[in-house]
């Protein structure tokens, strides 16, 4: 019943994306998370090893007892009837998804530049980026927000998507808790240079596949969306290393290569100026409907990604268990 979980919640997605009163398995995680970081740094030392002891604590705790909540919740439902396992399996599986959150966010941006102007489209990619926002141009606020298409791509869409048609949304959770997990502690300053050290590690092994995945269905679609395939795969092969993480330019030198266009470059994070190497071609000024366009191509991959993973998993199913297996 994957394959049926995976597409309603896919659907869902698109149709209602995130609201916002609903509960998220996400806030529990980042709750989770606050607490258990605050419990272990009381009680173990504030050395080097202390801190990576307790990162590698925090990072094995949230991921085991994650599957094995989501793992269980969801047999103890299949056990009661097997409707009720699917739809809860079909409500983790839309929650792991943000292809509709992802566009909409990233078209405020774009609202907000074309009708409020610079500061109102600066509040609105602050709620989407990392970096430092007060002082960027407008071509910079563009660029952040292209960035973010094209990299959340990878973690909010086609890394859950797999990992779902692998394992269902338990799976799927487990992934969302180790991407969570790295979105809070896996930065390397002075606070989390050893805490979090584990959760980007298991951050870099999660998104290492699904990263190049993403890159290449990128790639592909571009023409559908009005891209540039072979520039796309030009760049991508040229500058997908051009970052400090081993994932984060697979999908973000994919997108510049499509869309003609530089990327990434020299950024502040939290008041500090970090040099980072550019990634494409200015073959042309980026300009504002340079969001739309990625957003485009964002959601033709989306659905292609979807289509093709729904095929491949329902034929290999059928492989090994028959067709009523399936059904």
């Amino acid at each position: 019943m994957i394959w049926m979980a995976v597409l309603c919640g896919f659907l869902l997605d698109c149709l209602l994306g995130d609201p916002e009163k609903m509960p998220h398995p996400v806030i529990w995680m980042g709750k989770a998370i606050f607490h258990l970081e605050k419990w272990l740094r009381r009680r173990l030392p504030q050395t080097p090893e202390g801190e990576l002891t307790g990162g590698i604590i925090l990072a094995i705790t949230l991921l085991v007892s994650t599957l094995l909540i989501s793992g269980g919740l969801c047999g103890l439902l299949w056990w009661i009837h097997p409707l009720l396992g699917l739809a809860l399996q079909i409500l983790w599986c839309w929650q792991a998804l943000a292809m509709r959150c992802l566009a909409k966010e990233s078209s405020n941006v774009y609202r907000c530049l074309k009708t409020e102007g610079l500061e109102a489209g600066r509040n609105a990619v602050s709620r989407i980026v990392g970096r430092d926002t007060a002082q960027l141009s407008e071509q910079g606020v563009i660029k952040a927000t292209v960035e973010t298409v094209a990299e959340n791509f990878s973690d909010g869409v086609l890394a859950p998507l797999l990992y779902m048609l692998i394992g269902g949304a338990p799976l799927a959770l487990t992934y969302k808790a180790i991407n969570t997990m790295d979105s809070m502690v896996g930065y390397k300053n002075d606070k989390y240079l050893y805490f979090g050290r584990a959760a980007a590690k298991l951050d870099d092994v999660a998104n290492y596949i699904p990263s190049r995945i993403a890159a290449l269905l990128w790639i592909v679609v571009s023409p559908l969306a009005g891209g540039n395939i072979s520039n796309a795969w030009k760049i991508w092969r040229r500058d997908r290393r051009n970052h400090s993480s081993p994932n984060s330019a697979q999908t973000e030198s994919a997108c510049a290569g499509s869309l003609g266009i530089q990327l990434a470059g020299p950024a502040c994070y939290f008041g500090k100026r970090l040099e980072k190497p550019y990634i494409g071609d200015a073959v042309r000024e980026i300009e504002l409907e340079d969001i739309l366009r990625s957003n485009r191509i964002m959601i033709v991959a989306s659905v292609v990604g979807v289509v093709v993973g729904l095929a491949i998993h329902i034929a290999i199913a059928f492989e090994l268990f028959g067709l009523h297996r399936i059904l």
